[in-house]
């Protein structure tokens, strides 16, 4: 049976979901992640793009062995020594050349004509392929190209190197039948080797049905992201696809090389990475996938689960409702717990995790594993963001203005220690107030969300903020029982994410 390579972009495309920023250390674990997961090809991002985003694919190279690790670049020279550069520790490197070959594209964007975008080709391709054996080439906006034009780039990228060249659906305004129609007239003029990729978007909500449309006319490979993040309406959800090749296999009679217990746990992780909640009725991963509150549905789960649900929660990881720690656990207890969670963490990670549970475990009766991987998807981003939350009061009360105090350090800068005191419509905007002045630094709070987790009256508090300044934003988030502490996290992480950014435009 013919494979399905799975090329996830969730780390490059994925990101690009507006307000997500994923430090490197968010990165490798979401990349790791992947690896167990068992994806063929990984993105790891866009090397060029900025010196955060070279660090993070140079540290997933030198990490993650097994799949291919892909970073994107444009046709500049500079784009590709940026790529090699973050690729060299990479025991399976490719290079990712893409440019737009659709008239509009081609004529408002790049400003070049059809012969000038053949020589780009020509031109990147060949260079990439002196240096890495695994090349691959994107026409962007492919679906909106004249096909033949389509037929000669990437003949041309072919025969100058390529060894996969990918159809994006840029915009995601194909529909399936043209999709199929697109792959078959492509693979019709390439050799039999090369591997014909489709990247479908979801403006139209048709990117899973485009992709398995590429899939049944011979596509060899699918880009997706995981909970279908991605530019605008996101791009094709990993999970869909894998699942309906798994599931359906009878009917494509194609074979994929996912171990699909794992969605569940990557999926969650990639949502308290991002922010970006999952919908409680997304297929395969959302809350309400294997829930029944139709009389009708529940008999007839009662009597044969088959009859209501064509997957098994546990085929893809759901996890079942379990309490297994407390404050008299011990520190084997809780890494024997972290290694059956997938959790990767090195000694030191290990002992600050070890002191976060102490601290949550003798604030509650019992600690789940949605609380431990809560505390370890924070602890990331805490352990990777040089600002720091010192301390922080707040003051409410009826006949009381709300205030609030904070103490960071590291404010902007090393070494710099800032404590700001400021007032609020609530505890909530006081707070805000006062790290912005503790950052020096106006923002505009875009979103706030709380969300217990682990249940119960003693449950932990997560918070997700978004903050934007001008045309950048940021996300940031906090874990506590103590939902103002969590707040006051959040709002420290956002604002040191937004100042470090606006630091590395001006450093580039």
């Amino acid at each position: 049976m013919e494979p399905v390579r799975i090329f996830d972009t969730t780390l490059r495309d994925g990101e690009q979901s507006p307000g997500v920023t994923l430090v490197p250390q968010e990165k490798l674990a979401i990349a790791r992640a992947m690896e167990e997961l068992g994806v063929d090809v990984l993105e790891a991002g866009f090397p060029i793009a900025s010196p955060g985003d070279a660090e993070a694919v140079r540290l997933i190279a030198q990490s993650v062995r097994e799949p291919i690790i892909a970073a994107l670049c444009r046709t500049r020279l500079i784009d590709i020594e940026a790529a090699l550069r973050a690729l060299e520790p990479a025991a399976k490197p490719r290079i990712h050349i893409v440019i737009a070959t659709s008239e509009l594209h081609m004529r408002t964007k790049l400003r070049m004509t059809r012969e000038q975008v053949l020589e780009e080709i020509e031109r990147s391709v060949t260079t990439a392929r002196k240096y890495v054996d695994d090349v691959e080439f994107s026409a962007e906006d492919a679906t909106r190209s004249d096909p033949a034009f389509l037929e000669e780039v990437f003949k041309l990228a072919e025969a100058c190197g390529a060894t996969t060249v990918n159809i994006p659906d840029t915009v995601g305004y194909t529909v399936p039948e043209a999709m199929g129609q697109l792959v078959r007239r492509i693979k019709s003029v390439l050799k039999p080797e090369t591997i014909v990729s489709v990247h479908c978007h979801d403006d139209l909500g048709l990117a899973v049905a485009n992709t398995l449309a590429g899939v049944q006319a011979g596509a060899g490979q699918v880009e997706v992201a995981m909970n279908g993040i991605g530019e605008r309406a996101g791009n094709c959800s990993l999970e869909e696809v894998v699942m309906a090749l798994i599931t359906r296999q009878d009917y494509f009679q194609r074979s994929v090389g996912i171990r699909p217990q794992h969605l569940y746990r990557i999926s969650q992780m990639v949502s308290r990475f991002t922010g970006m909640v999952v919908p409680p009725n997304k297929a395969i991963i959302g809350d309400n996938a294997f829930a029944h509150e139709s009389g009708i549905h529940q008999d007839g789960i009662l009597k044969d689960r088959r009859t209501y649900e064509i997957l098994d929660p546990d085929q893809v990881g759901a996890p079942k409702s379990r309490l297994v720690l407390g404050k008299h656990s011990g520190r084997h207890a809780f890494v024997e717990r972290l290694k059956a969670l997938h959790i990767h963490a090195g000694p030191e990670m290990q002992e600050r995790l070890f002191q976060r549970f102490k601290e949550l475990a003798d604030q509650k009766r019992y600690v789940s594993d949605a609380d431990i991987e809560a505390l370890y998807h924070n602890e990331v981003g805490v352990a990777t963001q040089q600002p720091k939350l010192e301390a922080f009061q707040v003051q409410v009360g009826t006949r009381v203005i709300p205030t609030a105090l904070v103490e960071v350090a590291d404010a902007g800068e090393v070494g710099r220690r800032a404590i700001e005191v400021a007032t609020g419509d609530g505890p909530v905007d006081a707070l805000f107030q006062a790290v912005c002045r503790a950052f020096e630094t106006e923002a505009e709070l875009v979103e706030y969300r709380l969300t217990p987790v682990g249940g119960g009256p003693d449950a932990q508090g997560e918070v997700f903020v978004q903050v934007r300044r001008g045309e950048d934003t940021a996300y940031g988030r906090g874990l506590s029982t103590d939902i103002l502490a969590a707040t006051a996290q959040a709002f420290t992480q956002a604002m040191a994410r937004l100042v470090r950014a606006r630091q590395e435009v001006a450093a580039s």
